[in-house]
């Protein structure tokens, strides 16, 4: 009750958090997504990542770097502890700069091929989840952040699917972790018990590889575990990312453009479209009409073209209007309803019609040559 009691007090703050804490629904989102919700989360650093998997990828590939450089670590560890040793009592350490100089030195001839392996493993790990992906919004700072409202923190924290997950993880790392080491440790209780009689080395040995086929086998469980956490991340990153269907449609609009505008400029095209094909019938040698549905003008010229070509054609008040632009500049019009019927159909603007239709263009182009006095042209 408290904790509902505080989510419903208003908070009086500039600041406002911007963390998509709860399920979708609870806030009216319930559309998955779109293309470009997921692009822009992408950009602003929000992805899928388990950082169980990174983790577990980092200590598998740290230990075996350890395992392969450990007689050179334990040469280097060695080497290190006989020069201190040595110089103990001659070098004065606050004037003296060979002390910290040797211990850089050690330092990183010891650690350096654990740290680069490690470097890489969390690079691999990362660029596998997430492919290679730079953005500079995750380490900005945003004053949103900083004051949250704290009933959405602890209801996140202790009473959410998240925490109830994280917790139940956690505790199955634990368990299992320690059922790893507890059967590699009783399958090496007799060896263990007899290390008082065993030399230093020797022993120093067998706990050595006890310990790193605990690491290993640990990593190797947590490399498993990492599965079912991705696919967890993936539910709770779709899951922030849910949109309300206002949302969806001020996307679609900012996007795609508001459809009014679109509708206007949809129209603006097809008057200039209009304007330009009614340009070309006074070109004409002929419109064909259905008579009243359909009117289409082709110009024919034996010289430059092939057959004879649609520049103009139209249905209902277009094709009124293709016929009073031909009235107007004396083209004739011939009626024809099957041809008419069949160019507006296959025929794009600025094609040559059909071979099939060769013979019918022919006989009406004949018959308006006879008509007009000019010299006919076969097609």
């Amino acid at each position: 009750m408290f904790f509902d009691d505080l989510y419903r007090l208003p908070v009086s703050t500039p600041f406002e958090i911007d963390l998509q804490w709860f399920a979708a629904e609870d806030e009216g989102r319930t559309e998955q997504p779109t293309e470009q919700k997921l692009r822009k989360a992408r950009e602003e650093g929000k992805v899928v990542k388990s950082v169980e998997f990174t983790s577990a990828l980092v200590l598998l590939f740290s230990i075996i770097t350890i395992a392969i450089f450990s007689s050179g670590i334990l040469r280097t560890t060695m080497d290190m502890l006989r020069f201190f040793l040595s110089n103990s009592t001659q070098i004065d350490i606050s004037t003296s700069t060979i002390v910290p100089q040797a211990f850089i030195s050690f330092f990183v001839k010891i650690t350096a091929p654990v740290f680069v392996v490690a470097f890489i493993a969390a690079l691999l790990g990362n660029v596998f989840q997430v492919g290679i992906m730079f953005t500079a919004k995750t380490i900005i700072p945003d004053f949103k952040k900083i004051v949250p409202r704290f009933g959405k923190f602890f209801k996140r924290a202790m009473f959410s699917g998240e925490a109830a997950f994280n917790l139940g993880k956690s505790i199955f790392k634990v368990i299992f972790i320690g059922l790893i080491a507890y059967l590699n440790i009783k399958g090496e209780v007799p060896r263990i018990t007899n290390l008082v009689e065993t030399p230093f080395l020797m022993s120093f040995s067998l706990i050595v590889l006890i310990a790193f086929k605990i690491i290993v086998e640990a990593a190797v469980a947590l490399l498993v575990l990492a599965i079912p956490d991705y696919m967890f991340q993936k539910r709770l990153h779709i899951e922030s990312l849910k949109m309300s269907k206002q949302e969806i449609k001020e996307e679609r609009r900012m996007y795609e453009g508001d459809p009014l505008v679109k509708s206007r400029l949809r129209e603006r095209m097809r008057d200039l479209l209009t304007q330009n094909m009614l340009k070309n019938v006074p070109k004409a040698d002929v419109v064909i009409t259905n008579p009243t549905h359909f009117a289409i003008a082709l110009e024919w010229d034996r010289v430059t073209m092939v057959a004879p070509v649609v520049t103009a054609k139209g249905a209902d008040n277009m094709a009124k209007k293709i016929k009073e632009v031909a009235k107007e500049n004396d083209v004739p019009l011939i009626e024809n309803k099957p041809l008419a019927r069949a160019l507006y159909k296959e025929v794009e603007i600025g094609d040559s019609i059909p071979e099939e239709f060769y013979e019918a263009m022919a006989t009406i182009l004949a018959q308006i040559y006879r008509l007009t006095g000019k010299k006919q042209e076969a097609v």
